[in-house]
């Protein structure tokens, strides 16, 4: 049977390589190692989670498709509301992101204190500051 590395199953199911790491360390999905200690995937198990992936969706991405590529799941920490605007504030693992939206897009999304968010940042640019 062929088995395949962690990098050609996320190819095929049209993830990252990190993403398909994190969903085989969750136990997602079963890997074995090969003598030169690279975990596999068994073709069978693979093919039987990728109908499942297509079918229950089991990615961070589901409600989604986006061309942002920097997703920084975490816990919306402050929302702060005013007439028009809003400051959502979210702490993704060691770091904090800052997001102004408009009042509206709030409240259409329900976000509050406590409940998980993904900001995904996309930009033309980037800065650099000396350290």
């Amino acid at each position: 049977m062929q088995s395949y590395t962690i990098g050609q199953a996320a190819r095929l199911l049209g993830v990252s390589p990190d993403t398909a790491r994190r969903w085989a360390d969750a136990g997602k999905v079963a890997t074995h190692r090969d003598d030169g200690g690279r975990r596999l995937i068994d073709g069978r198990d693979l093919a039987a989670f990728s109908i499942e992936v297509a079918q229950t969706g089991t990615g961070e991405d589901d409600a989604s498709y986006t061309s942002a590529r920097n997703a920084f799941p975490g816990i919306v920490t402050a929302v702060t509301l005013g007439d028009v605007a809003a400051q959502v504030e979210i702490q993704a693992g060691p770091h904090r992101l800052v997001s102004l939206l408009t009042r509206e897009a709030v409240e259409e999304l329900g976000l509050e204190v406590g409940m998980q968010a993904t900001a995904r940042v996309k930009s033309t640019s980037v800065h650099i500051d000396r350290t």
